[in-house]
């Protein structure tokens, strides 16, 4: 296994262990004082265990070397992952929300909840700044969408926790047992808007788009410093797990010999090397300088540049 995939595992194990451990003690002491509030961050924080088992499987698959039906090899396990990850976080938010709602409109009397449901929400905001703040670092330092968006996931929880001690607050200080449930309802929003936002980042790689479009711009000015290098275009760019796929066609003199074509070619690929950071592999095609061109369904030039 890679050290990327054993960052991976390690810190998805990590992330499974604190996890449940932060949501096991909101779930039990959220229904023991009363809160619906604490309970739905245990829910969401839940969630996160399920999120950290899934990473720790797509880790696996990740690992395995190419073969003849994925020739491309395995990487791509991670946005799938990150995909099902959505999933899971909106069926939390959309089980929440149906809960608060019901919770809102029903006539039953709405128990005052008992302060200890502040102590364990406060002992969650420590815990998960701590978690998303291993994972956004393990992330950025092995370019993982999957720990990223985790990171970003148990983000949002810390922010849904610090909602739950705002409304807790207001609960005992202003003696309305319904703001704990309105708490629960924005709480179910904003995990929703969470997964459908992690659902849109994870469908650029599965639709073999890049996320940072500026690497074309970066690939043009490669090949514009390359002597006897000219025209990009139909510039393809993918990424695959963390490491970009580039594909491009150049111009050259057509009177040049078929190694002169290739030393051109060689030096295009180590200037985009120089200027793109993760690039596994790169294809240039050399064609005669003036050639007509059809009109390409796929690829970029300089002017489709966004």
């Amino acid at each position: 296994m890679s050290s990327r995939e054993k960052t991976i595992v390690q810190t998805s194990w990590i992330s499974t262990i604190g996890n449940a451990v932060l949501s096991a003690s909101k779930i039990v002491v959220g229904l023991l004082a009363g809160s619906l509030a604490v309970v739905g961050a245990g829910i969401d924080s839940a969630t996160d265990v399920v999120i950290s088992v899934v990473m720790i499987f797509a880790a696996h698959i990740m690992h395995r070397p190419p073969s003849r039906r994925y020739a491309f090899g395995y990487e791509k396990a991670e946005s799938i992952a990150t995909k099902i990850l959505s999933f899971v976080i909106f069926y939390a938010g959309l089980q929440m929300l149906t809960s608060t709602v019901g919770n809102l409109f029903s006539t039953e009397p709405r128990q005052q909840p008992d302060v200890i449901a502040i102590y364990v929400t406060v002992f969650s905001i420590v815990g998960k700044l701590l978690l998303a703040w291993y994972q956004y670092k393990q992330g950025k330092r092995v370019n993982s969408s999957l720990l990223i968006a985790n990171a970003v996931n148990m983000r949002n929880d810390v922010v849904i926790s610090g909602g739950v001690l705002v409304g807790l607050a207001a609960t005992f200080i202003l003696r309305l047992p319904i703001l704990d449930t309105i708490t629960g309802l924005i709480i179910s929003l904003f995990i929703i808007k969470s997964a459908v936002n992690i659902f849109m980042e994870s469908s650029v790689v599965l639709m073999d788009g890049v996320k940072d479009t500026d690497v074309y711009n970066k690939i043009f000015a490669a090949v514009d410093r390359v002597p006897g290098a000219s025209n990009p275009h139909r510039v393809r760019s993918r990424q695959m797990g963390n490491m970009y796929m580039i594909n491009l066609d150049i111009e050259a003199d057509g009177s040049l010999t078929l190694n002169e074509a290739h030393t051109i070619a060689d030096a295009v690929e180590k200037s985009i090397k120089q200027s793109v950071d993760n690039v596994y592999d790169i294809v240039v095609h050399v064609e005669p300088k003036g050639k007509q061109h059809a009109e390409e369904k796929f690829g970029v030039d300089k002017g489709t540049v966004e």
